[in-house]
C-alpha cells in the first residue's frame, strides 16, 4: 500500500486571484542597479556530503544560501545508480523536485512509485521515510526554508503538522495566457507550487516556455532565484549576464527589477523552478526552432529496491548520527506509474 496521498494541483486556480502589491513594470526593462547572478549546471560547485566514502558518498552542490547555515537554502543533491536510504527523518522540511533519473521518497514500508524528471514533492520535517534513486544521472533540486541540513535516526521522529506531497508532472494543472494575468501571451504556461503571491509573499511556481519561444520573464523588483529543470534555453539580461544555454541544474538570480530574456530554440520545453517574493510576468511570442531534432534518452529502469547488507552501509556527513546509515544497492525492475502514491 502507498500511504501518501496523490495530489493533482489543481489549487493553482486558487492563484488566480492573487497578486502582488508590488507596482507593475511594463516591460522589459531592467533597473541600473539590478544584480545577475547565473550558474550553469557544469560550474556547480560540487562536494562529498562524506569525503571518508570516497565515491559512495551522495554529492551536494549549493547553488544558493548555506546548507549549513541558518538560512533559505537551494542546492542539487546527485546520487548514484541504485541508491538507498534505510528509515530516517530531517530536522527541517525540504521541497525536492527531479532533474534526472527516477526518484522515490515515502513512508518505510511504501511500494516504489518513482517520480520522474520534473516532478515535485515535499518531505516534513520529524516524518521518517526513505529515499532511493535510480538511472544513470540522478540529480534532483532540495529547498529549505532555513538550515542546517540534517539527517537525524528514526528515534527522535516527531509531528510538525505538514502532510508530504508527491506530485507527478502528469497532474500539475497548467495556467496559461487565457486564465493567469502572470503569462501575456500564448505558449507559456506556469503551475503554483507553493506559497502566496498576494501581497508579495514568498512562494514558487513552475514555468514552462514552449518550443520556438522568445520573450522575457519580468520581476517587479522582489529578489528571484531559479533553477532549469528540463530542457536547455537562451538566458540572458543585457548588460547584466551574457547569453549562455543554460542545462538543466543550472541556476540564476536577480535582485531590484529585471527582465530576464529567454529563447528556446528547441523542440522541447524548457521548464524552469521559479522562486520570488510576490509574482512576476512574462510577455513573448513563439516562432519556428531553427535547432535540429534530437532524441532524450528515457530514464534507464533497473529493479526493486532491497535491503542493502550491513557492510554497504555509508553515512550522509560524517557528524550525523551513526544510527542513520544510507546504503547503497541496485534496485530491482521499478514499474514508472503515472499516478503518485494512491492507495493500491
Amino acid at each position: 500500500m502507498n500511504t501518501r496521498p496523490l495530489l493533482a494541483l489543481a489549487a493553482s486556480a486558487a492563484f488566480l486571484t492573487g497578486c502582488s502589491t508590488a507596482p507593475y513594470v511594463s516591460g522589459p526593462r531592467t533597473a541600473d542597479d539590478a544584480t545577475v547572478n547565473v550558474l550553469p549546471a557544469s560550474e556547480v560547485p560540487w562536494t562529498a556530503l562524506n569525503p571518508a566514502r570516497g565515491d559512495k558518498s551522495p554529492q551536494a552542490g549549493t547553488i544558493w544560501g548555506d546548507r549549513k547555515g541558518k538560512v533559505p537554502t537551494g542546492f542539487l543533491v546527485k546520487f548514484v545508480d541504485g541508491f538507498s536510504s534505510p528509515p530516517h527523518i530531517h530536522n527541517v522540511t525540504y521541497r525536492g523536485v527531479v532533474i534526472h533519473g527516477l526518484v522515490h521518497n515515502d513512508d518505510p514500508d511504501a511500494a516504489n512509485m518513482w517520480m520522474p524528471p520534473g516532478s515535485y514533492w515535499t518531505q516534513p520535517a520529524g516524518e521518517v521515510h526513505i529515499t532511493s534513486a535510480t538511472g544513470q544521472t540522478n540529480v534532483a533540486f532540495i529547498e529549505i526554508a532555513k538550515g542546517p541540513y540534517l539527517v537525524m535516526p528514526p528515534a527522535e521522529a516527531f509531528d510538525n503538522g505538514e502532510r508530504p506531497v508527491n506530485v507527478d508532472p502528469s497532474n500539475f494543472v497548467w495556467l496559461d495566457a487565457s486564465n493567469t494575468p502572470w503569462i501575456s501571451d500564448e505558449g507559456p504556461e506556469l503551475v503554483h507550487l507553493w506559497g502566496t503571491p498576494a501581497n508579495g509573499e514568498l512562494n514558487a511556481s513552475m514555468l514552462k516556455l514552449p518550443p520556438g519561444f522568445t520573450g522575457y520573464l519580468q520581476t517587479n523588483g522582489a529578489p528571484l532565484n531559479a533553477v532549469v529543470i528540463q530542457g536547455e534555453p537562451t538566458h540572458e539580461v543585457p548588460g547584466k549576464a551574457d547569453a549562455q544555454a543554460l542545462a538543466p541544474g543550472s541556476s540564476f538570480d536577480s535582485q531590484g527589477v529585471t527582465a530576464h530574456a529567454f529563447t528556446n530554440n528547441s523542440h522541447e520545453a524548457a521548464t524552469l523552478y521559479v522562486r520570488i517574493e510576490g509574482k512576476y510576468t512574462v510577455t513573448g511570442e513563439i516562432g519556428p526552432v531553427t535547432a535540429a531534432k534530437t532524441e532524450v534518452a528515457e530514464p534507464a529502469l533497473t529493479t526493486t529496491n532491497q535491503a542493502a547488507p550491513a557492510q554497504n552501509r555509508v553515512f550522509l556527513e560524517g557528524d550525523l548520527h551513526e544510527s542513520c546509515p544510507v546504503c547503497f544497492v541496485k534496485p530491482e525492475a521499478p514499474t514508472i506509474l503515472s499516478s503518485m502514491r494512491d492507495d493500491e
